[in-house]
């Protein structure tokens, strides 16, 4: 028999809030905020504000944030998810339970834990705390950046970030940086390339640099995250066999982890293009910081197997960025995140229920 925490999340599956995907098409997170924000009225919140604002891709995207007096802990998941992956066996906006696991496109990341929020406050009695369901998280974090500039967050002292853990309360986490290397020439006939400059073969040997300074971090950081995770991702510039492109474009990535020498990172990767073509223009893709939280809340810890690092990058880093500490715990396993039928375990949304319940209803300072 479902729960009224799997009934609500089968609600907030079926409302499509999926970044543009290959077809360009982008679900509705307005809707979502919406449906949610007369629940949030019905738990007793003092004020409701349904907030829109432009998307990191331009489009039109939302959120909806509850108060409980003037709040020092806010609760916060995202909204919005990544376009449905391929390889789906079911319709990923109709949710199905089967083994007690529901399946479902956000199921774990993180309308799970929204459902798990919404339950809690049924039978909460909260004071100064808030609850924020925000968009655009998948794709650049303009909404929550937006948010951040509110009045609403001023007086906000710490912010439990749902994200699919495992039961792990995150700590810390890194960063995601994303850098490109451009270079121009004169493009042409191949007969003539033996004379001509060649932009690809440039970054070519730029990427094997940035390579070899990966693999000379491999050993840098704090134990359970060193190295980088470098990855050259593309390159971009032919047209056909017998052009000589005329321009050439370079991609790579890393995971910064927590005290990492960004100034030292960019440093180099300058002096090494410069080396190797002095007209080679360096710019950054994406920038998101790593993350190392100061307090844990003493709530968490009952209810957590571990406390520690996590894989991959979260909004607590804005949190922290604006000198707001930040936890990151929440139902589901990040392994479902993003894939073919994703699911959340039944167990891990009523586990979810009692830890929001408890962060909720605690006395904050």
């Amino acid at each position: 028999m479902p729960s009224k925490v799997a009934d609500l999340l089968a609600e907030l599956v079926a409302i499509p809030t999926q970044q543009a995907g290959p077809d360009g098409h982008a679900g509705d997170e307005h809707k979502l905020c919406q449906h949610v924000a007369p629940l949030l009225a019905d738990a007793g919140a003092d004020e409701v504000v349904v907030g829109r604002g432009s998307r990191t891709d331009g489009r039109l995207g939302a959120y909806v944030f509850a108060r409980w007096g003037t709040p020092r802990r806010i609760i916060n998941a995202h909204v919005d998810t990544v376009p449905a992956n391929a390889g789906w066996s079911r319709d990923p906006w109709r949710s199905h339970i089967e083994g007690g696991r529901l399946y479902g496109l956000g199921s774990a990341d993180t309308k799970g834990a929204i459902a798990a929020t919404i339950v809690a406050l049924a039978d909460a009695a909260p004071r100064d705390v808030g609850v924020l369901f925000s968009g655009d998280e998948e794709a650049g974090s303009a909404i929550m950046e937006q948010f951040l500039k509110t009045d609403d967050a001023r007086a906000v002292k710490q912010a439990i970030v749902c994200e699919p853990t495992a039961r792990t309360a995150g700590t810390s986490h890194r960063g995601v940086l994303g850098q490109q290397a451009s270079l121009e020439g004169a493009g042409g006939h191949s007969s003539k390339a033996d004379f001509m400059p060649k932009p690809m073969v440039q970054l070519a040997k730029l990427a094997i640099a940035l390579d070899e300074m990966g693999r000379a971090r491999l050993h840098d950081g704090p134990a359970g995250m060193t190295g980088t995770c470098l990855n050259v991702a593309a390159f971009h510039g032919g047209v056909a066999f017998n052009v000589v492109p005329q321009r050439g474009r370079l991609e790579w990535s890393l995971r910064p982890y927590p005290g990492f020498d960004r100034k030292g990172w960019d440093r180099e990767v300058t002096e090494k293009a410069r080396a190797i073509d002095p007209k080679i223009e360096i710019a950054p893709t994406i920038d998101h910081e790593p993350f190392s939280c100061t307090a844990l809340a003493e709530e968490v810890r009952p209810f957590v197997d571990r406390v520690g690092s996590l894989d991959f990058w979260t909004e607590a880093a804005l949190y922290q960025a604006h000198g707001i500490d930040a936890i990151v715990v929440g139902p589901g396993d990040i392994g479902q995140a993003h894939a073919a039928d994703e699911f959340v375990a039944l167990e891990d949304l009523d586990w979810a229920v009692e830890l929001y319940r408890a962060l909720l209803t605690a006395r904050t300072s």
